[in-house]
């Protein structure tokens, strides 16, 4: 019989402090920092790349290093021309989340440093890793809509690269500054599910491919990554801003679950909410789509006067892609376009400072019983 003293649980993790990290801190109180600098700082001052580089490396690049950066991660942005072939033999109907996940786990094949765990060969296949995520994507879509992938311009940002790269058009200067800042804000969260998958899978000391296969199918789920694609679903249901309070009295009846509210740490707000909020208020007015900011607010008093809940970052997000013209589908894996750096520079600390991540689980089945010999079975 076992004398093992049951130990305290929190589901779902809920308030477990699992690990240390230097890279990110969520403040509960709507505050987010990438190794020390404040979130709304860099949305309006830094570029993705380096934001990217800091995250990797711990402090800023100078200019030079920056260049570097840059020129390194356009260097490494085409795949094998194995895993473009494997683009083309994949189901059309295969939703993107699924074909950069396989994509993902493929070019793990191709990096001479898949198994050295080593701080050097671990940044430069995180590199790699953030130029081919962004290829994945451009590239398996263009492919599964009968199209072929065009060619990289090492002229223009990572953000500008991937624009281009999706919609064969070279982008006017405000849309590139606008995906370079929605890039940063989501570069990183700390111990998000995704990134706590990574690093589970880093801690056993797999390469760095295994950890981001699996923090990208972490991602896909509607309660972490997805929840921008379900967002959008609400908000084209509403359509009008004098519909969202009625549409949310309803959902709230029902006891709906609701996309863009709430948050496992946030309990003031998510800090990303204001910087996208003015992102879709922008975009908005330059295209003549002024409506969704206004649902969005709508939705936001109703649910915090009903329920004490703030919106995400995802609430505001959803309506930005949809002007941007992304199709629904690619919501998620263009959050992962930049999330890869942030869970890259976990993999990295987690390697450099490894203990295996092992929890223990609350036994709740049926107390010890003797098994029942073969002729009583």
């Amino acid at each position: 019989m076992s004398t093992e003293t049951k130990s305290s649980y929190s589901p779902g993790l809920a308030g477990i402090v699992a690990g240390e990290t230097s890279i990110c801190w969520v403040d509960p109180n709507a505050g987010l920092m990438y190794r020390g600098y404040d979130i709304h700082d860099m949305a309006q001052q830094a570029n993705f790349e380096e934001v990217a580089y800091l995250l990797l490396k711990g402090e800023l690049p100078n200019a030079q290093e920056l260049m570097d950066f840059g020129r390194q991660i356009a260097a490494d942005r085409e795949l094998p021309e194995p895993v473009l072939n494997m683009l083309r033999l994949l189901p059309k109907r295969m939703h993107p989340m699924d074909v950069l996940r396989t994509g993902v786990s493929m070019l793990a094949a191709f990096d001479p440093e898949l198994n050295d765990q080593s701080h050097t060969a671990n940044l430069r296949k995180a590199i790699r890793l953030i130029a081919r995520v962004a290829t994945l994507i451009t590239d398996g879509w263009r492919i599964a809509h009968g199209q072929d992938p065009l060619a990289d311009r090492n002229d223009l940002t990572h953000a500008g690269n991937f624009l281009y790269k999706l919609t064969g058009e070279v982008p006017d200067t405000w849309k590139v500054r606008m995906l370079d800042t929605i890039f940063i804000l989501y570069a990183d969260h700390e111990f998000n599910a995704s990134t706590f998958a990574a690093r589970v899978t880093a801690s056993t000391m797999a390469d760095m491919y295994a950890a981001v296969t699996s923090a990208c199918g972490t991602l896909k789920g509607p309660l972490h990554g997805g929840a921008n694609e379900e967002s959008m679903k609400m908000l084209d249901e509403i359509k009008t801003p004098d519909r969202a309070e009625d549409w949310m009295m309803n959902a709230l009846a029902k006891k709906a679950k609701i996309m863009g509210f709430g948050h496992r740490v946030y309990k003031k707000g998510d800090s990303r909410v204001p910087i996208m909020r003015e992102i879709a208020r922008d975009y908005g007015q330059r295209i003549g789509k002024e409506n969704w900011v206004p649902i969005c607010e709508k939705l936001e008093q109703t649910m915090e006067r009903e329920k004490g809940l703030c919106a995400n970052v995802d609430l505001y997000a959803a309506p930005v892609f949809t002007m941007f013209g992304f199709p629904s589908e690619l919501n998620t894996p263009i959050f992962a376009a930049s999330r890869v750096a942030g869970w890259c520079a976990h993999v990295v600390e987690q390697h450099d400072n490894n203990r295996l991540i092992r929890p223990r689980s609350l036994y709740v089945g049926p107390p010890e019983r003797p098994f029942p010999r073969a002729n009583e079975r």
